[in-house]
């Protein structure tokens, strides 16, 4: 049996649905500048594949890292944290 790598998770808000069985996740993460040394937000938008169309815009999910699934596809919903009210 192999072994394989951790993958990388990320958790963010859903900012579009409107493809099928894909959904655009939003996440912030905050790091330090590097020169000035502040901490600053940084936004990143990632496509994630969400295989039953669950995910609705709001909602709060858990991506992980898989293989390339289409152009853009190279995340996975794992499951949905908080929904939408």
């Amino acid at each position: 049996m192999q072994v394989r790598g951790n993958r990388k998770v990320r958790e963010g808000d859903v900012i579009s649905d409107k493809m099928d069985k894909t959904v655009v996740v939003n996440v912030v993460s905050r790091k330090k500048h590097p020169i000035y040394e502040k901490i600053i937000s940084v936004k990143k938008s990632y496509y994630a594949h969400d295989d039953e169309n669950q995910c609705k815009i709001g909602d709060k999910v858990r991506i992980m890292e898989t293989k390339p699934l289409s152009k853009l596809k190279r995340w996975r919903v794992t499951e949905i944290i908080r929904k939408a009210v």
